[in-house]
């Protein structure tokens, strides 16, 4: 049986959330690939991605945030981290992803984060 994943992406002000649900690896690093891109070729720059319901996330998934990054920052925009459960913060935290992402408790504060910038 496969693992469960889904991807929901809102708006909010203008701030564009993606949530992830279940687990993002090698199959579904693909469709988290494709939601930050749309956002990214829409001009949305300001990205948060909500992880409250991520149970898991392999160097695929990871690596999809890494590779818009730089793009997002050149662009004037960012993205934010928010929702991680202690087992995945633990793996953001061994590699360093505290140090490139700001990684916040939930969308609430995210969001506010944003617009206070």
């Amino acid at each position: 049986m496969p693992n469960p994943f889904a991807l929901n992406t809102s708006q909010q002000d203008d701030v564009s959330v993606i949530t992830l649900e279940g687990f993002v690896d090698a199959h579904t690093a693909p469709q988290f690939e494709n939601a930050i891109q749309q956002a990214v070729d829409a001009g949305r720059i300001r990205i948060v991605v909500n992880c409250e319901k991520l149970n898991y996330i392999s160097s695929a998934g990871l690596g999809v945030f890494m590779s818009f990054i730089e793009e997002v920052r050149e662009r004037g925009g960012d993205i934010k981290i928010c929702g991680l459960v202690p087992k995945v913060k633990h793996t953001f935290e061994i590699l360093g992803f505290q140090d490139i992402f700001e990684m916040l408790d939930d969308q609430p504060t995210a969001v506010r984060n944003f617009q206070a910038a």
